[in-house]
């Protein structure tokens, strides 16, 4: 499995960005695919999940209503769009995936960088 991230770069308070993340290597089907994030200083966090399957999305409360994650599994491809940045949302951001039922994300691919100027 492979995953791609790209999308990251320098985007003022307020604004907007949208994550895509290249999945690769094998099907997905009952698979989960997630978005995490690692901001200077800082462990690693959960952002938002979707299933493969249906799109049943998950998120994390502080980016709740701003941020949304999606997938094109035609193209292979999962989404996070990013609206009303704060400076707070600074991090490196990394797609993942893990098998439906598994708890920890077995797949990650290398982050991109978002960088949220106030």
């Amino acid at each position: 499995v492979q995953l791609q991230a790209s999308g990251g770069g320098l985007v003022q308070a307020g604004g907007s960005l949208r994550l895509s993340c290249a999945a690769s290597g094998r099907t997905f089907s009952n698979w989960i695919m997630g978005w995490f994030r690692q901001a200077p200083g800082k462990e690693r966090e959960f952002v938002a999940s979707a299933t493969w399957n249906r799109g049943s999305t998950t998120y994390a409360d502080s980016v709740k209503g701003r941020f949304t994650i999606s997938r094109d599994t035609a193209k292979s491809m999962v989404y996070l769009q990013m609206n009303s940045l704060k400076a707070e949302d600074t991090a490196v951001y990394y797609c993942a995936a893990r098998r439906g039922g598994a708890v920890e994300y077995h797949f990650w691919g290398r982050g991109t960088l978002v960088t949220v100027s106030s």
